[in-house]
C-alpha cells in the first residue's frame, strides 16, 4: 500500500496488528469447521454454509478470547444454564452450588472435554481444543435432554 503520510503509517500498523486474528479465524474455519471438506458443489450453497461458519467461528474465538480477558466473570455471560450445569455435573458431581461458574472455570471444562489435560503448566487451551469440547458439551447436551424426555 503506498503510504505518504505519517498516519496511513500508524493504519497500516494497526492493519497489520489484527493480522493473526484473521489467521486464527481462518485456522477454525479450516480446522475447526472444516470447511474444506465440505466439498460443496455449487456457489450458493458455499455462501450458505460460509455464512453459518463464520458465525460459529467468530463465536468461538469470542468465547476464548472473553473468558482470557475477563476470566472471573461469571459464565453466564456466554453459556446457558443447561450449558453450565452440565458442565458442573460432569466435572464436580457432588456441587449442589446454584451459583454459575466463571468464565475461566468453564472455559476450562469445555477445553477438558475437547481433551485439553489442564496440567499445571499447559497454559491456555488452545481454539482447536475448545472446538472440540464445545462441540461434545452440545452433543453430552443433546444426550441429557433426550434422556429426560423419557
Amino acid at each position: 500500500m503506498p503510504v505518504e503520510s505519517f498516519e496511513q503509517v500508524c493504519q497500516c500498523i494497526r492493519w497489520y496488528s489484527y493480522r493473526w486474528l484473521i489467521e486464527r479465524f481462518h485456522f477454525t474455519l479450516k480446522s475447526g469447521c472444516g470447511i474444506e471438506q465440505l466439498q460443496l458443489q455449487s456457489y450458493e450453497r458455499l455462501l450458505k454454509a460460509l455464512a453459518t461458519y463464520n458465525v460459529v467461528a467468530w463465536r468461538l474465538m469470542w468465547l476464548t478470547y472473553r473468558a482470557r480477558l475477563t476470566p472471573q466473570a461469571s459464565c453466564e455471560l456466554v453459556l446457558q444454564p443447561a450449558e453450565w450445569r452440565l458442565l458442573r455435573r460432569k466435572f464436580v458431581p457432588k456441587s449442589r452450588s446454584q451459583k454459575p461458574p466463571t468464565l475461566q472455570q468453564a472455559m476450562l471444562w469445555i477445553a477438558r472435554l475437547g481433551g485439553f489435560l489442564a496440567r499445571k503448566g499447559d497454559g491456555n487451551p488452545g481454539l482447536k481444543t475448545l472446538w472440540r469440547g464445545l462441540t461434545k458439551l452440545h452433543h453430552l447436551l443433546e444426550g441429557a435432554q433426550l434422556a429426560s424426555q423419557s
